[in-house]
This record gives C-alpha cells, sequence and structure tokens, in this order.
C-alpha cells in the first residue's frame, strides 16, 4: 500500500519538461512515421494540450507538464502507434480556413476537395441572385459549409446516408454560424430530388476494393468504409445515380460537380455525357491527378 502512494505521490510530481516530452514523443513514434510527420503531430498536439503554437514552443522548452497534459500526449502516443488519424486524436481539423469536428463516422477533408470548392465559387461569383446548392454525401459537411459561407445569398441543402454523419455536420454548422439545411437520405434508394437546384455537388464513395492495396493504414483501418468504398463491379453506381436525378432537377443553367477517382476519369466523363449533359470538364488537381468534373446540361 505504502508502495503504491509513493509511486502515486511521485507521478503526480513529475518534472517532465516540454524538451524532454519531444524527445520522448520522437522517439516512441519513429520507426512508424517519418520525422517531419511526427513532428507535425508534436506540434499539433502541442497547440490541442498544452495551448501552445509551434512558434511558441522555443521559448518554452523548459516549461514543466501537469500530469494531466503528460497522460495526454501519452494517449495520444498510443493511438497514434496504432495509425489513427491525428484529427481525430485531436478531435478537429482546418478545411477552407475554417475549424471542423472530425471522428470515425466522418472522411477527414482533404485538400483537392478544397480545390471542388474553389471551382464552384470561381463559376459562381457572388451576385446577389438567391442560388440553391445541394451536397450529395455532406459527411462533415466540410463542401456545404464552405459554399454556404462564400455564397451567403444561397440555400445551402446537404444530405448523408448516415445519421451519425448528418449530426457532425449539423455541430460544425453551428461551429462556423452558418446556416445549411442537413436531411438523412439515402440517394441510391431515392427516387427525385425534393426540389430544383442551380448547383448539385457530390465527393461520393469512389474506392474500389481493389485499391485497398495502395491505401494507408490510417485511412484503411479507422475512416469510414461507407464514405470510401465502391464494389469493383459498380465502381460509378452513385455517380450513375446522382447524374440521373440531376439531370431531372437542375435548373436550365445548372451545374453538376464531381469530385472523383482519378483511375477513372475518362469513364466518369463518357458516363455524364451519355446521360445527356453537354460541356462536360474534367480538371487534375494540384498533384496533377484526374480529380474533378463539371457538366451542364446546356
Amino acid at each position: 500500500m505504502d508502495d503504491k502512494r509513493s509511486i502515486t505521490s511521485l507521478k503526480k510530481t513529475s518534472n517532465l519538461k516540454i524538451k524532454d516530452l519531444r524527445t520522448n514523443f520522437t522517439n516512441s513514434l519513429s520507426g512508424i512515421y517519418d520525422s517531419e510527420e511526427i513532428l507535425s503531430f508534436f506540434y499539433m498536439l502541442s497547440e490541442e494540450i498544452l495551448g501552445l503554437k509551434r512558434v511558441d514552443i522555443a521559448i518554452h522548452l523548459d516549461k514543466v507538464l501537469s500530469i494531466e497534459e503528460e497522460i495526454a500526449f501519452d494517449k495520444a502516443i498510443e493511438r497514434l502507434k496504432k495509425q489513427e488519424p491525428v484529427q481525430y486524436i485531436i478531435g478537429e481539423t482546418h478545411f477552407y480556413g475554417m475549424s471542423f469536428m472530425v471522428n470515425k463516422h466522418v472522411l477527414i477533408p482533404r485538400p483537392e476537395t478544397e480545390e471542388l470548392v474553389d471551382w464552384i465559387l470561381q463559376d459562381h461569383v457572388t451576385s446577389g441572385m438567391p442560388v440553391k446548392i445541394l451536397d450529395i454525401g455532406t459527411g462533415s459537411g466540410c463542401i456545404a459549409i464552405a459554399l454556404a459561407k462564400k455564397i451567403p445569398e444561397a440555400q445551402v441543402y446537404a444530405i448523408d446516408v448516415s445519421e451519425q454523419a448528418i449530426e457532425v455536420a449539423r455541430q460544425n454548422a453551428k461551429r462556423n454560424q452558418i446556416n445549411v439545411t442537413f436531411m438523412h437520405l439515402d440517394i441510391l434508394k431515392t427516387e427525385e430530388l425534393f426540389q430544383e437546384f442551380d448547383i448539385i455537388v457530390s465527393n461520393p464513395p469512389y474506392v474500389r476494393m481493389l485499391e485497398k492495396k495502395e491505401m494507408k493504414s490510417n485511412v484503411l483501418d479507422h475512416e469510414p468504409p461507407q464514405a470510401l468504398f465502391v464494389s469493383d463491379d459498380c465502381p460509378l453506381l452513385f455517380y450513375e445515380k446522382i447524374t440521373d436525378l440531376a439531370k431531372e432537377k437542375l435548373t436550365e443553367k445548372g451545374s453538376l460537380y464531381f469530385e472523383i477517382n482519378q483511375y477513372l476519369g475518362i469513364e466518369t466523363k463518357d458516363m455524364v455525357e451519355v446521360k445527356g449533359f453537354g460541356a462536360v470538364q474534367m480538371r487534375k488537381d494540384i498533384y496533377g491527378n484526374k480529380r474533378m468534373i463539371r457538366a451542364r446540361l446546356n
């Protein structure tokens, strides 16, 4: 009993300094991640747990951690060893200059998706005229919320098959003080969209099962599979369904935007054209991958 008390007492008076924490953190994760990535994780966690930004660390290297801070880092290290995304550990990420809550129920927003938002905004400069937007498969709500912020006159709707994802998206809209109408809806079981839209955008599941071998375990083992994968036999399942629905409910000058599988760019573009869309344009992302499509009926 006395030994337990002495151990507890010793632990409560831990004198771990930030400089020692950084060394321990790096050594614990070496061999799992490269050194730059480890330091990136360290600074992200330092801001979350210690309230210190990267620029502040250098002048606080001798700061002693509290026991709560030390425990928080120990837990984070264990989760990182299992290659859990650091964004899930922190509970948030950034997209288009805004903070978004993320957890295991939603995909972590990618930089390529910001490029899709950019394209939409380039095409639809704020005019003051009402515009209706639908985001299909909204996940964290990042696309819908970013568009609603940048196009203040827009009425933005967003749907997802996951109720948990919709709850995360609602919290993100509240966090960023943005008004978006979120709805729980399975697009594959939808016969008709509930109204007409000027813009329909979707980043649906598009990773084929055969592509799993190319994926890192931080994505494969932790991000929601229903938001990622489609069967090898019907890889364009979501695109075909959404294109059919959009054809009936886009306004005369409306536009359809997709984030796409880089390996199926030509196939996706051809499918959209066969279904009656014209002026179908494909764009590459910053990494040179075929990543986005825009289509118009007229």
